[in-house]
């Protein structure tokens, strides 16, 4: 499983022309399932997006995390995380879960954040959206639950 995390100041999401979801200060996560993803996935990104340290402190030092300020998280599907496109120049996608793998991966990770006491946003699973979002900073950083400690 991937995810792309960025700091956001806010951040909507659009489906034809309407605003579906949206937050104030928090994080954008765009989450790629992949074929061989499981629970145990979900589980190890949603606890380590939670408590990443990448919120400013008083002092200005990254040093709070989405469980210490009380922000919120903006969860959009994304299958073009897995794209590969080290041949030719088309990106293939064939590690990307199938909807019927990926849709139940996808809500268990916003359920994980949710119960950890995160406000959760999302997109719409397999939608045509248009993600507005103000980086804040930026920071922006890449996760995959294939490559932990």
């Amino acid at each position: 499983m991937r995810a792309v995390i960025q700091r956001v100041s806010r951040a909507a999401v659009e489906v034809d022309g309407q605003q579906i979801s949206r937050i104030g200060q928090g994080l954008l996560i765009l989450l790629g399932v992949e074929q061989q993803d499981s629970k145990t996935d979900a589980e190890y990104l949603a606890t380590k997006i939670a408590g990443l340290r990448i919120f400013e402190d008083q002092a200005g030092k990254m040093n709070l995390s989405l469980l210490d300020t009380g922000g919120a998280a903006l969860v959009v599907s994304q299958f073009t995380l897995l794209g590969d496109c080290r041949k030719g120049r088309r990106p293939g996608f064939s590690r990307a879960a199938l909807p019927a793998q990926a849709i139940p991966l996808y809500q268990e990770v916003i359920e994980q954040l949710q119960h950890q006491g995160i406000s959760v946003a999302s997109g719409r699973f397999q939608a045509d959206m248009q993600v507005e979002l103000i980086n804040d900073g930026p920071v922006t950083l890449l996760l995959d639950s294939r490559k932990q400690p």
